[in-house]
This record gives C-alpha cells, sequence and structure tokens, in this order.
C-alpha cells in the first residue's frame, strides 16, 4: 500500500471513466481487487465518489497511460514527485502506556519524585504518561492507595527507557540554579596568598608548640625517677 496513489477508489474511477486501461491494471495501480474495479464499472461500487484525476495530481503521466493502453501487460508506475516534501518532524507528547502496566505508574511516580525531585511535573508525566492530578496527589500523599506505593524504578517496569530517564535528568539539572557546593573550590584571596610565609617554629605550629614546650621543661626530674622501682641486691643467707 505503499505505492498507492493518493484517493485510490477516487483515482480508479477515474481511470475506468477517461481510459481504457483493462480492470487488472488499474486493479494493480489503485491496489485494489479487480472485482472491486469490475463494480465501479457497473456503477456497484464507490458510488457517489468523483474522480480524481492522477495526471493533474503528478502520479501519472499522459505517456504512462498511452504506453499502458497499447500494452495491456504493463503495469503503471506511480511517477515521481519532483516537489520534495520534508520528513515529519516526531512530537514528544505523552507516553502510551500499556493496559498491563497502567497499575504500576503511581509506583514509578513515587519513585521518580523521591530519587529525582529536580525533575519538573511536565517531564514526570512525559516519562510514565501520567496526568497532572495524578501526579499532584501521590506528590501531596492524597492518593487513593498512598499507603500501599512502593517506589519502584519506571525503566525497570518497562515505562521509559534509559535514555528518555537520562536526557530528562541532565535537561533538569541544567535548569537547575548552581549552588555553593556544585562550583567547587574557589581561588584563594590575594591577601591570603601574599602574606608573609612563616619561619619560625611557632609561627609554622602556633602558640600551641610553646606552651608545650614550656610544659616540658618544668618536668621535676627528682618525681620521674622517684617512680622508678628501687633496686635491692640479692638477700643474704
Amino acid at each position: 500500500m505503499s505505492n498507492a496513489p493518493l484517493m485510490p477508489k477516487a483515482t480508479a474511477v477515474w481511470l475506468v471513466e477517461n481510459t481504457s486501461l483493462t480492470f487488472e491494471q488499474i486493479a494493480d495501480f489503485c491496489k485494489l481487487h479487480p472485482l472491486e474495479v469490475k463494480g465501479i464499472a457497473d456503477g456497484e461500487v464507490a458510488t457517489g465518489i468523483k474522480g480524481h484525476d492522477p495526471i493533474t495530481s503528478g502520479q501519472l503521466t499522459r505517456e504512462e497511460i498511452a504506453l499502458a493502453e497499447g500494452t495491456k501487460s504493463h503495469h503503471l508506475q506511480l511517477a515521481v514527485s519532483k516537489v520534495r516534501l520534508p520528513p515529519a518532524k516526531k512530537t514528544r507528547g505523552a507516553r502510551y502506556t500499556p493496559l498491563s502496566r497502567r497499575q504500576d505508574r503511581p509506583n514509578a511516580i513515587l519513585w521518580l519524585v523521591r530519587n529525582h525531585p529536580e525533575l519538573k511535573d511536565a517531564q514526570i508525566m512525559r516519562l510514565v504518561g501520567t496526568t497532572k492530578t495524578t501526579l499532584q496527589a501521590i506528590r501531596e500523599r492524597t492518593h487513593w492507595n498512598s499507603a500501599g506505593l512502593a517506589p519502584m524504578d519506571p525503566v525497570t517496569l518497562g515505562l521509559c527507557s534509559q535514555i528518555d530517564l537520562d536526557f530528562e535528568v541532565n535537561r533538569a539539572a541544567k535548569d537547575r540554579p548552581a549552588t555553593e557546593a556544585d562550583r567547587g573550590q574557589t581561588l584563594l584571596s590575594a591577601e591570603y596568598t601574599t602574606q608573609k610565609p612563616a619561619s619560625t617554629q611557632a609561627e609554622v605550629f602556633g602558640a600551641s608548640a610553646k606552651a608545650e614546650k614550656r610544659d616540658d621543661e618544668r618536668v621535676d626530674l627528682a618525681s620521674v625517677f622517684s617512680k622508678q622501682p628501687a633496686h635491692h641486691d640479692g638477700d643474704k643467707d
């Protein structure tokens, strides 16, 4: 049917009325059954349908029709269109969810809300094919089955592909305003980088090092050695 002309029945009506082509030739060109073309000729089929001229629409040439009329075994060929139409752009609409998977959508919505809070409502609706009302009810925990919901990955459930999920997450991350954690390490101030480098032990380790040194000097050597056990010679009989 991909090679059929536009409005095949209307084209067959015109060919029956304006040419001497056989029913088989017309049926082959219009992708119809020969008996259906015979019914058109007898006035039993396609009554009230106005014939469509394939020459005017650029689907056939007069030379092609004349060749087919002279040679009954010749198959009519569609004329190559001189106008190239751009391919239809696929729009990203709401995703269709099979009936067997629709009961899993609330669990998938809950998973997305918990694990990817950066996603907008429109993005979640595209991924799992839900409605604004259902999404809002799950967010606010007013869904009729809130107590029985369990978060489940929509990719595992087959509601969306990993590519689509990553695409929406990355796009949401780009739209999110940068935070202090996202900025990473920043340059140090000029005041800090141009200050005089520490040259003494006190400057390097701070005042605490000096205090520790003074405490060590105050240690009483006598008290240290007094804790050592006294050495006794062996008892004599």
